[in-house]
């Protein structure tokens, strides 16, 4: 595992040392799962753009199109 440092604003550390508390989780467990959580999310808005042109191709415009067609 690998150590980084971010410097963040006074209020959002005190926000993150509540949630700890509330968790009953070190700060470092809420810290790298909300950045897990945010990779998670940015990866998967990349292949969602990276396939909305095939999936125009098909016909495929909204969500609502792919779930009417899956279900």
């Amino acid at each position: 595992m690998n150590t980084l440092t971010v410097r963040i604003l006074d209020k959002l550390k005190a926000d993150l040392r509540k949630i700890s508390r509330q968790q009953n989780k070190p700060v470092s467990d809420v810290v790298r799962g909300s950045v897990r959580r945010y990779v998670v999310i940015e990866k998967f808005r990349a292949l969602r753009k990276k396939v909305l042109t095939f999936g125009k191709a098909q016909g495929f415009v909204t969500d609502e199109d792919v779930f009417k067609s899956i279900s």
